[in-house]
Order: structure tokens, then C-alpha cells, then sequence
């Protein structure tokens, strides 16, 4: 971790790490409704021991970005869309929803006021924010909370892969993400805590990422410990899984709809078979971080896999999406309506 310190970053140099800002948002839930909320500089959290979020996993995120585009604005990537999907993950978990308004509110008022922290056009880099909510009054039995903290941080952060994007090998995993009807269509972190002893595993394994199965039957393909598959065929169609565990990823519906709209091509969101892996020419990760990490491998006990466009780069269609996407965050392709927040 590198603490504060003044706006001179070398924003080339930066990691994917967090960097203290100066500002952060913070709302509270006390006596059933939620205050006005507002910027912070301290950055600690006082809680009881006791809290619900320590006791039993109370607590819901998110993620995502402020850009500085080509004509010198700076804008936030479909907000609008985190902050349902935080009121979703918020209803599942019991916690009291937002205000209208309150989370673009924190988005605006915290990346305006760390705006010497955006990092610049073109250096690769950019301003992370992450808004969580989390039950912090005391809870022994199992219940919800009756307080709650909302919060917004900003970091910046460098690109996800330092060197460049080099195509990913991932294995097919024996644990399961997420059960049938519970929890991995919200961003809990409960979901993310489960997927830690996973990981690490595969990277003792020497693989990058896993591939989660459904775990009713263990046949159809769902996602990633913290990104959603998109896949392209032989003949150029794009393909996403469809599942009720899969958590709706604004990254990947955004490629699809870039891959409809501004390339031609067609799109099929469905339940897609461990078995067709091998019909597809291309693999990609969708998420915030990275938009898309390329897929070279999947290897399903001891079988490789491997996908045309092979380990040395992004395949062609997969490419595409990446460039059409990055340049419309950055302003150098136009935009959807609405697609792009500007703070001001």
C-alpha cells in the first residue's frame, strides 16, 4: 500500500494497487432512514467487534472508473447501471436501499473532489472507485444489522496487466462458485471470499484463473471468480453464458451491445456446454479491471483446450470489442446516450 501523497504521480509506473486520495463518501443508516451522507478525510472505520459485517458477511460492493477522455472531460463509465446492481445485491442481503440519487451523488462528489488523482489522458492509468455497504451495529444472532455505513474510495490504478496483455491459461475448477438460488447474481463479498481458497490454489497450479461450473450438474459453463466468459465462434458470433448464479456484468453487457451496434456482429446470450469449448476460436474475461483478458487455454483435468487465436495476443474479434469499448470510455469513439457520466 502507498499512502498519501501529492498528485505528482508517475502515472505510467502505477500498479494495480490502492493509493490513499485525499477524500472519501460516507452515508449512515441509523433509526431506519439514511442520512444526507457526505466527503470525508479520514479514512478509518470504527465499528463494534461485534458488527454484522464481521459476524456474518453483511456487506455488498462495487466497481468502477473515472476517465480522463481525449477532449480533456471527465467522465464515469454507466453509473446508473452500478448503482441497480448494488440495490439488487443490497435487497438479497437485507440491507436498507439507497436513496435515489445517493450513489451518483458519491460517485460525482468524490472523484470531483480527488480530481488531481485522474490520471491523465493516455497514460494508461485510471481512477478506481469502489462503493461498498456493509451492516456495522452489533449482531450475535443471526439477523440483519439495524446501522449501516455506505462508502466511496477512489485509487488510481494502472493497467490491470503491466507489459501488456498476454493471453491467460485457466483450468476447469472442482469447487463451486455458487449454489442454485443463492447469491452469485449480486456482488457480495461473501461470493468473493469464497473464491479466495480457489485461486490460490489454481495459481499453485500454475494456472491463472478458474472456470466455474454450475453446481447443480457440473455442465454448463458460468464464470470466473470475478469476471464473466464471452466466447466467439468459428463464424464470428459471440456467445455469453446464461445462468440465475452468474452476476450481471455491466462490462460484458456493454461488449455485446458494442458487438451488436457498432461491429455487425450477432450476438446469443444462452447456457453455454463445458462441452462446446472446443467449437469456439476465442475466450475472453469480461470485467472492470481489465475489460477483457484474453484466453489462450482451458485445461480440464489433464486435457488442453486451446483456442485458435493462441498465446502470444487477443483474437481477432476479441480485439475488436476491446478497442471499440476503451475508445468509447475515452472518448475517442462516440458514445451511446447515457453511456458516459461527466463530472463537472
Amino acid at each position: 500500500m502507498v499512502d498519501f501523497m501529492a498528485a505528482d504521480l508517475n502515472w505510467s509506473s502505477l500498479g494495480f494497487g490502492y493509493i490513499k486520495t485525499p477524500y472519501r463518501f460516507v452515508a449512515e443508516y441509523k433509526g431506519g432512514k439514511w442520512n444526507d451522507g457526505g466527503l470525508t478525510e479520514d479514512d478509518k472505520i470504527v465499528i463494534s467487534e461485534c458488527a454484522g459485517v464481521l459476524q456474518y458477511a453483511q456487506t455488498a460492493f462495487e466497481g468502477l472508473k473515472a476517465y480522463a477522455t481525449q477532449d480533456g472531460r471527465i467522465v464515469t463509465f454507466r453509473p446508473d447501471l452500478n448503482a441497480e446492481r448494488m440495490a439488487e445485491s443490497a435487497a438479497r442481503l437485507e440491507m436498507p436501499l439507497l436513496p435515489d440519487g445517493m450513489f451518483i451523488k458519491a460517485v460525482e462528489q468524490v472523484v470531483a473532489a480527488n480530481r488531481d488523482y485522474v490520471p491523465p489522458y493516455g497514460s494508461g492509468a485510471t481512477l478506481y472507485l469502489r462503493p461498498y455497504m456493509f451492516g456495522s451495529s452489533p449482531v450475535i444472532g443471526v439477523k440483519p444489522a439495524d446501522e449501516y455505513q455506505f462508502r466511496l474510495f477512489a485509487t488510481p490504478v494502472g493497467p490491470y496487466f503491466k507489459g501488456g496483455v498476454k493471453p491467460l491459461t485457466i483450468r476447469v475448477c472442482d469447487f463451486d462458485r455458487a449454489a442454485p438460488h443463492g447469491t452469485g447474481h449480486i456482488k457480495a463479498g461473501l461470493n468473493y471470499a469464497m473464491s479466495l481458497h480457489a485461486i490460490v490454489d489454481a495459481h499453485k497450479q500454475g494456472f491463472d484463473e478458474n472456470m466455474y461450473l454450475d453446481a447443480g450438474t457440473r455442465t454448463f459453463i458460468e464464470e470466473t471468480g470475478g469476471a464473466n466468459f464471452l466466447f466467439v465462434t468459428k463464424d464470428g458470433r459471440v456467445v455469453t453464458p446464461k445462468s440465475d448464479s452468474i452476476l450481471p456484468s455491466i462490462t460484458r453487457r456493454s461488449l455485446c451491445y458494442v458487438a451488436e451496434k457498432y461491429l455487425g456482429l450477432t450476438v446469443e446470450h444462452r447456457p453455454v456446454e463445458l462441452a462446446e469449448l472446443s467449437d469456439f476460436t476465442e475466450c475472453g474475461l469480461c470485467g472492470t479491471a481489465a475489460v477483457i483478458s484474453p484466453v489462450g487455454k482451458v485445461v480440464n483435468h489433464g486435457k488442453e483446450i486451446c483456442f485458435a487465436s493462441g498465446m502470444n495476443e487477443m483474437g481477432k474479434v476479441t480485439k475488436q470489442l476491446y478497442d471499440t469499448l476503451t475508445g468509447i470510455q475515452m472518448g475517442k469513439i462516440s458514445a451511446p446516450a447515457g453511456w458516459l457520466y461527466e463530472i463537472k
